[in-house]
């Protein structure tokens, strides 16, 4: 059996034909990628095979992983050529999957730590994806000037996107992470982003120092740290240092208080599993409304809604909010006694979906605040009138994180999707009260 690195060496190798799209144009690239889909139905043992072949194509006798690594390929090919998927954005997309891969397993061969494979896969994944979207920009007689920090941006963007999916599912697979990433860099692409070389060497040293420090200091798993790092690095983006002051604020404190007693906490059977580390799932359900929020705030100055952006501004303010309201709230209540059901006011146990303490009610509050004081430092035009809709928001999402933990988190949902529509209803308590104010 093919070992993993020349594996992927060779679809590496192969990734670098869909250079052959902008360079000679789809009528001849076409063949080429009919010619390799041939290939992984016609071939079903010898070198070829051996050079392509996963584990799982050996039971069937076919390169089925090689077809449909071809066919997505294909796919953001098809709408690169006939829809407005850029055509850098899909020779970006499918290098930094195929090099990003081989750099990944050439680590593997060196080193057992996770993290080198993972730095490896995100600096060469960008690097390929950095060099691509510039050699198609160069075949389609396209200027780079002003162009390349923008470049830069979608590279580590997709390189942060695919090894978090890289990361996250049981077995990944590259047909999906390649088309996940395609459509993930068309939607960045439409946003238009601004950013200029100074721009994006701040942004980028900021977000790989908290990603840095984030695992250094244990508060996020590999997963969760990806996680983050891409969020600050859009945050910053598209939204602004200013949005970016209020999600650290959280990201900082809520790890923190992660630590805070964690071997009582642990004895209690109620801390954060994995030492405290936050895994992805954690990160995503605690800032995926906040994304949405900055996402659509890059989309309104795009013009692609016709949403005022500040609606936006309010609702990312109140998801964050919320966010750190109920981190504090659970983790500072969860070294007290005699937790009562907010549904019933009954004692529970600790730990017990949907219990409170009010030691842990006033944390959350003490976070609640933080968020509306961080907000009123960097936008001082929205005064204590917008700083008091940010408190109420996250004071209002908190409460309805323990109203869904009591009345549906168990057997009906967990406690990520928990998280999510606390987080989310505060970025609607934020956005409607900044309606009515």
């Amino acid at each position: 059996m093919t070992s993993p690195a020349r594996r992927a060496g060779a679809y590496a190798a192969l990734s670098t034909l869909s250079l052959a799209v902008p360079f000679l144009g789809p009528e001849l690239a076409a063949p080429i990628a009919v010619a390799a889909a041939a290939l992984a139905l016609v071939v079903t043992d010898g070198p070829l095979f051996e050079l392509f072949a996963f584990p799982g194509d050996y039971k069937d006798g076919r390169l089925y992983s090689l077809l449909t690594f071809v066919l997505a390929i294909s796919a953001l090919g098809l709408l690169a050529v006939n829809w407005s998927l850029p055509m850098s954005v899909f020779v970006g997309a499918v290098l930094l999957v195929g090099y990003g891969g081989f750099a990944e397993h050439l680590a593997r061969t060196r080193t057992d730590r996770d993290i080198v494979h993972t730095a490896a896969f995100c600096v060469v994944g960008s690097l390929a994806a950095i060099a691509g979207q510039a050699a198609s920009y160069v075949a389609t007689d396209t200027t780079l000037e002003g162009a390349l920090p923008v470049l830069v941006f979608l590279a580590v963007a997709g390189t942060l996107l695919a090894a978090l999916l890289r990361d996250v599912l049981i077995n990944y697979d590259e047909p999906i992470v390649l088309l996940s990433v395609g459509f993930a860099l068309w939607l960045l692409w439409a946003l238009e982003p601004t950013v200029d070389t100074t721009g994006i060497v701040v942004a980028l040293g900021v977000t790989l120092a908290l990603g840095y420090v984030s695992h250094a200091l244990g508060t996020a798993s590999i997963a969760g740290m990806l996680t983050g790092i891409l969020l600050a690095l859009l945050t910053i983006v598209l939204g602004g240092y200013d949005w970016f002051a209020v999600l650290i604020t959280f990201f900082a404190v809520g790890s923190l208080s992660t630590k805070f007693r964690y071997e009582e906490k642990a004895s209690r059977g109620v801390a954060e599993g994995n030492d405290g580390a936050r895994g992805s799932s954690n990160v995503l359900g605690n800032t995926a409304a906040a994304l949405a929020c900055v996402l659509g705030y890059a989309a309104s100055n795009a013009t692609l809604i016709g949403v005022d952006p500040h609606l936006f501004l309010f609702a990312f303010a109140g998801s964050v909010a919320t966010a750190l309201s109920d981190t504090l709230s659970s983790e500072i209540g969860a070294v007290f006694d005699n937790p009562r059901l907010i549904t019933t006011l009954e004692p529970v146990d600790p730990g017990t979906d949907g219990g409170i303490t009010w030691q842990g009610e006033l944390a959350g509050i003490a976070g609640a605040g933080a968020i509306a004081g961080v907000a009123l430092a960097v936008y001082p035009d929205l005064g204590i009138g917008g700083a008091a809709v940010i408190f109420a928001a996250g004071f209002l999402g908190m409460t309805a994180d323990s109203l869904f933990g009591a009345t549906l988190e168990g057997e009906t949902i967990g406690n990520q999707s928990v998280n999510f529509l606390a987080t989310l209803t505060g970025a609607v308590v934020g956005a409607a009260l900044y309606l009515l104010v």
